[in-house]
């Protein structure tokens, strides 16, 4: 487990670092340039008396730094689902594999626990720290030493309870970042506004382009910080959902292929 922590610590910090590199590399290199030469066409325009109507393209929208920012936090957040997401199918995976080999009308007896354990301890050691091995361990060696069936059905509940509680954990930062995406709009907004207020007196002086182009910031960053954050909050909800259908297949599994089968000798 702390070797898995290490290594999911370490992606995510690899990812992050790819996905600085990668989105401004972007920005320098086409975002930027495109949306300046757009708004210094408009301007030469304006400049010469002409009528321009301001132009919204994509570049123009994306241009200035929140929005940059608010990119990389999607990209960080999606590439933290994105390996939650490849777990979660890897163990769904193992639901379809006859871990328990009970035969039908069978009845497994506390002394019979050792001999299925034995299947699961050879599984791959990146799989034994799946949630499904881990409970039907846990359940067998609680058969073995308190041979009550109810204890194990309460341990196996109480085991995937606590899974449920540690996937839930594990994306505190991805909601963390769902929520510093729009905070970061919102502050590219205040400094569009207090820039446009700055440049009131021109506009009274007739020059109105400083105050559309400040408060062309302020819009743009918030609604482009607005549409990021519903991206993440889909991909959020549709990762939980796996999540959750995982530990509750999990649980119907157990009850399947373990609870049914065991019996205590009567004394």
């Amino acid at each position: 487990m702390p070797l898995r922590i290490n290594n999911e610590f370490l992606y995510q910090v690899f990812a992050l670092l790819l996905a600085v590199i990668v989105v401004h590399g972007v920005y320098i290199g086409l975002i930027r340039p495109t949306a300046e030469a757009q708004l210094a066409a408009q301007a030469a325009l304006q400049a010469a008396g002409e009528a321009v109507e301001a132009q919204r393209t994509l570049a123009i929208v994306i241009r200035d730094f929140e929005q940059e920012a608010c990119f990389i936090l999607l990209f960080w957040a999606l590439a933290i689902m994105g390996l939650k997401a490849h777990r979660t199918r890897l163990e769904q995976g193992m639901l379809g594999r006859n871990l328990m080999d009970v035969p039908t009308g069978t009845s497994l007896l506390p002394q019979d626990s050792r001999d299925y354990a034995r299947a699961l301890e050879a599984l791959p050691e990146e799989e034994q720290d799946f949630l499904l091995p881990r409970a039907l361990m846990n359940a067998l060696q609680r058969f073995a030493t308190t041979q009550s069936i109810p204890a194990v059905s309460e341990s196996v509940r109480e085991q995937c309870d606590i899974e449920a509680d540690r996937l839930d954990s594990e994306l505190s930062m991805v909601r963390y970042i769902s929520w510093a995406i729009p905070s970061i709009g919102f502050i590219g907004t205040v400094r569009g506004i207090g820039d446009a207020l700055g440049q009131a007196y021109k506009a009274v002086e007739g020059d109105i382009s400083g105050v559309t182009v400040s408060l062309g910031v302020a819009f743009n960053s918030t609604f482009v910080a607005l549409v990021l954050s519903i991206i993440i909050m889909f991909a959020l909800h549709q990762l939980q959902l796996s999540q959750e259908r995982l530990v509750l297949s999990t649980q119907r599994y157990i009850d399947r292929k373990l609870l049914r089968h065991l019996a205590v000798p009567r004394s």
